[in-house]
């Protein structure tokens, strides 16, 4: 991606762009208005609901897990918040947990320094593999840019953050985005049903038409899965059609509630079955079934 392409970090986004800005200007959304993220979409959607996208937006989550991954991120992709290293074995102490919080409270990520060290050895295990460590090399790519658009169809602006960007220049004439992921487990058939419950095939939808809008070749979009324990096996996976189409229509799905959500200042909760409010229960089969065995 050239240099040019690229607009420098404001902190209002009026124009749509790709922009070069830091991670906390980004999800305080620099639109004025709003705009929507993929995070967002899935939030929108059952089983979640538009109650809980408003409240997780109004009041952001962080979490150990949060950090892990974060400054995983950052050590594989070579950008990020600053990282601090607290000299204890666990959270559990009241030392712990206040350094952790003071940490916090200034933009930096705390880590435990076995974390540290785990995470370490995670970028070592990706420079080594014999397919993510040529995606992230530093002279074929980008890291974290972000990407602000107006959506025609529904009339409101939408926006991504990507993790990687390759370059097509370095890689045949295409551009390829990368998006890691650490996990407990990145064997194929663990990382289908991780996507599949996390709705992934929404955010690849969602960042190959994000890129689509400022560039004419179609993108591919890549998971780098990595597990968190040793030896930190990677697994590097890619939509077929129909699952990224099923993202897609979910997306626009999102799209329209967020537009309708935003006009009316109504965020409802969770809907009934019927229209008298009242969702009627009957056990799942499995659960059915280990009932009759009792009967």
């Amino acid at each position: 991606m050239a240099a040019a392409d690229i607009v420098e970090a404001e902190v209002v986004v009026g124009e749509p762009g790709v922009y070069d800005m830091p991670e906390d200007i980004y999800h305080a959304d620099p639109v004025p208005g709003g705009s929507l993220s993929a995070s967002g979409a899935k939030l929108l959607l059952p089983p979640s609901c538009p109650a809980l996208y408003r409240y997780r937006r109004d009041h952001p989550k962080v979490s150990a897990e949060f950090d892990f991954g974060t400054a995983a991120h950052k050590f594989v992709l070579g950008t990020g918040p600053a990282i601090t290293v607290i000299d204890a074995l666990d959270w559990r102490t009241k030392a712990a947990q206040e350094a952790r919080k003071e940490a916090r409270a200034k933009g930096v990520v705390p880590l435990l320094v076995s974390e540290f060290g785990e995470i370490a050895e995670m970028a070592r295990a990706i420079e080594q593999h014999p397919v993510a460590g040529q995606l992230f090399r530093t002279d074929r790519g980008t890291a974290e840019q972000s990407l602000f658009w107006q959506d025609d169809e529904f009339g409101i602006w939408r926006r991504a953050r990507l993790d990687w960007i390759l370059n097509p220049r370095s890689i045949g004439g295409r551009f390829v985005i990368a998006d890691y992921k650490t996990t407990t487990d990145a064997s194929p058939a663990a990382i289908r049903k991780t996507i599949a419950n996390l709705n992934y095939h929404m955010q690849a939808a969602w960042y190959i038409d994000a890129l689509e809008q400022f560039y004419d070749l179609g993108p591919a979009f890549l998971f780098v899965f990595q597990e968190k324990t040793p030896p930190y096996l990677v697994s590097i996976a890619q939509l077929d059609p129909e699952a990224e189409a099923a993202g897609r229509a979910r997306n626009r799905r999102a799209c329209e509630i967020w537009r309708d959500c935003t006009e009316s200042g109504l965020w409802p909760g969770y809907e009934a079955d019927t229209d008298d409010g009242i969702t009627y229960v009957s056990l799942p089969p499995w659960a059915a079934r280990t009932e009759g065995d009792h009967a």
